[in-house]
């Protein structure tokens, strides 16, 4: 499993300034994030969420912060782009249209995202016979 994390400022109801933790990460296979809020000053302590599923914007945007992004790029050539199409299809539900978009750029300039959500589609393309890599 491999993940990141990033701490963001939050107020508590008691008035303080907390943290929250947000984490996204690869288990069994699928892209989970999750959140944690905690308050020193009260005492609160939260699971926000822990899940399966594509994290929300607010989650995502403070791992790039933290982390930068990690962008995917084909490392080869292949005989046929319809194996990445399925690929961006299954894990990313976007319709043909948007998978064929996706390709391109995976082609080109590459896609951009998180690098647990990078490492993700890594590993399925791969199975696939799609030879790609990830810049940091």
């Amino acid at each position: 499993m491999s993940g990141q994390t990033a701490k963001i400022a939050s107020l508590c109801e008691c008035g303080s300034v907390a943290v929250r933790q947000v984490n996204q990460f690869i288990n069994h296979g699928e892209l989970w994030w999750d959140a944690e809020f905690s308050c020193d000053s009260c005492g609160t302590y939260l699971c926000e969420q822990a899940g399966p599923g594509t994290a929300p914007d607010d989650v995502r945007e403070a791992l790039l912060a933290a982390h930068g992004p990690a962008k995917l790029r084909l490392a080869g050539p292949v005989a046929s782009l319809v194996p990445a199409m399925k690929v961006f299809r299954e894990v990313s539900a976007v319709s043909l249209s948007q998978a064929r978009e996706l390709v391109e750029r995976l082609s080109h300039d590459g896609v951009v995202g998180t690098l647990s959500e990078m490492e993700l589609l890594t590993t399925r393309l791969q199975l696939r016979g799609v030879p790609v890599d990830i810049d940091r």
